[in-house]
């Protein structure tokens, strides 16, 4: 049995040393242009010192107008390129697998980010006032995904990691209840799926032949359909052309929501599929020990850890010391989250999710 600690092989780039990936994690630090915070160098690189196979920036925006929360990180400009070098070579110093992950909020971009302009979107959205994007526009899309993937190869990142999950533009186009699209990047499954597969082929194209490329989707919510996101996991994973492909289940061991495919934990849905030389991982309430275990237990190849590497930065470290590691209770106190290397916009962040911060106390 493959356990968490033995080293994986990508076919592109650097191995694993372990099986754990730091979850790309909004953390809201670096500066409004989109450089590179001090803050948000400490809070990656102290994952990478904790053991981390592989660490993962938060979303990074491709496109100024493509943003999708204050402090985001920014890969669209060269004048994020001395940040982002910096931070490769503090991540690779610790033997760490280094990726950025590429994203494009569309119309999850909030309005007042990009001076009060309408969001883009592959179709107009009333909920959201995003208007839809001209053909030119979904193809300066790809283009700004495909130079953002070779400004950080030049900053010397191992990978990057297309953000194609979570209702953000690549997954507004996969999308059928979004994308109302009648050109080619629209319609049925090939042409909703195109612009994933355009900016795919321009990075394997554009990018290093040792550059690794990974994939995150999402199988439900956000217009979703898991048949064809299996559809989508299995022809990507076999396609050769990327490295691994990372599933954002929320809950790993659920059932899905879809009746017609109940019966089984949704993580088995996209274990069974053929993945050729591509790597699976999930990422979903992967917080304990015997959870990751179980995880790969249950086919993967890693395990992407997302909340249990905001409460502890060496969380591959405690689990190898002890197979059925429980993390810290919640609510936490604010104290530990910075002795865990969360600086102040983190920490502040953190207390928006329900029961995570312990109130302090009031004299």
């Amino acid at each position: 049995m493959t356990t968490l600690f033995d080293p994986l092989t990508f076919t592109r780039g650097p191995a694993m040393k372990n099986r754990f990936m730091l979850a790309p994690l909004t953390n809201m630090q670096s500066h409004a242009d989109g450089t590179l915070s001090d803050d948000e160098f400490h809070w990656l690189v102290k994952r990478a010192e904790g053991g981390f196979g592989l660490t993962m920036t938060c979303a990074a925006h491709v496109q100024a107008d493509g943003q999708g929360f204050p402090g985001q990180l920014g890969a669209f400009d060269d004048k994020h390129l001395p940040g982002l070098t910096r931070l490769a070579q503090a991540l690779n110093a610790e033997g760490t697998h280094s990726v950025v992950q590429l994203h494009h909020a569309g119309m999850r971009t909030p309005k007042e980010l990009i001076g009060g302009r309408a969001p883009l979107c592959p179709s107009a959205d009333t909920e959201t006032g995003a208007r839809a994007m001209t053909l030119d526009e979904v193809r300066q899309v790809a283009d700004d995904f495909i130079a953002a993937a070779k400004r950080c190869e030049k900053a010397g990142f191992h990978g990057v990691e297309l953000h194609g999950a979570h209702g953000y533009l690549l997954c507004q186009f996969i999308s059928a209840d979004i994308n109302k699209r009648e050109d080619e990047y629209g319609g049925d499954y090939e042409g909703r799926t195109k612009l994933l597969s355009d900016i795919i082929a321009g990075v394997r194209a554009e990018c290093g032949k040792d550059f690794s490329l990974g994939v995150r989707l999402s199988p439900e919510r956000f217009g979703m359909d898991i048949g064809e996101i299996r559809r989508l996991a299995s022809e990507l994973m076999t396609s050769g052309d990327i490295d691994y492909l990372d599933m954002s289940l929320w809950d790993t061991f659920k059932e899905p929501e879809d009746p017609s495919f109940k019966g089984r934990p949704l993580v088995e849905w996209f274990t069974g599929l053929p993945r050729g030389n591509c790597r699976l991982g999930a990422a979903g309430k992967l917080t304990t020990g015997e959870s990751c275990r179980r995880a790969m237990e249950a086919g993967l190849d890693y395990v992407v850890i997302g909340r249990g590497a905001i409460l502890h930065h060496d969380f591959p470290k405690k689990v190898a010391a002890d197979a059925n590691f429980q993390p810290i209770a919640l609510p936490v106190p604010e104290a530990h989250l910075v002795a865990e290397g969360l600086g102040p916009v983190f920490v502040n962040y953190m207390k928006t999710w329900k029961g995570f911060v312990a109130e302090a106390a009031t004299a």
